[in-house]
C-alpha cells in the first residue's frame, strides 16, 4: 500500500477502531489482516461500512486498511464507519455538511449501563415474593 494515508479514529459501545485511507486505491477493505468480508460475515455489514464513501461518491478510490478491537460485531461495524467518516473529513474538509446530514459524524455514546448492589442487573430487581 501506498505511504502516504489518511488517519481517522472511530469508537462505539467498547470497540475502537483505527481507520486509514490510502489514496488511489480500488477500494480493498482490511479489517485486521483479514479480507473485510471474512472479518464481518454478516449479510450487509460491509456495505454499511462503506456509506461515507458512496455518499461522497469515492467508494472504489480508497483502500481502506483498519485495526479494531474491543467489543462486539456491530460496535466493532459503527466504529469503523465513524473512523472511515473521520478520516474523509481530513481528506476534503468541504464534505463535513454532505456526512453531517446523514449522521455519519456522530458518536454514539450509548454504552451498557453498570450493575448496581441489590439488583440482578442494571436496573432488573429481584421477584418480590409475599411469602
Amino acid at each position: 500500500m501506498a505511504a502516504q494515508y489518511y488517519e481517522g479514529i472511530g469508537r462505539r459501545k467498547a470497540a475502537t477502531a483505527r481507520v486509514r485511507l490510502f489514496p488511489g486505491g480500488t477500494g480493498n477493505l482490511v479489517i485486521n489482516d483479514k479480507d473485510g468480508s471474512d472479518y464481518l460475515p454478516r449479510p450487509g455489514d460491509v456495505d454499511i461500512l462503506l456509506e461515507p464513501l458512496t455518499i461522497v461518491g469515492q467508494s472504489k478510490s480508497y483502500d481502506i486498511s483498519v485495526h479494531v478491537n474491543g467489543g462486539g460485531i456491530s460496535g466493532q461495524r459503527d466504529a469503523i464507519l465513524l473512523g472511515i467518516a473521520r478520516a474523509i473529513i481530513k481528506i476534503d474538509p468541504e464534505l463535513k455538511p454532505a456526512l453531517r446530514e446523514q449522521s455519519y459524524l456522530t458518536r454514539d455514546a450509548r454504552v451498557k449501563e453498570r450493575k448496581k448492589p441489590g439488583l440482578k442487573r442494571a436496573r432488573k430487581a429481584p421477584t418480590y415474593t409475599k411469602r
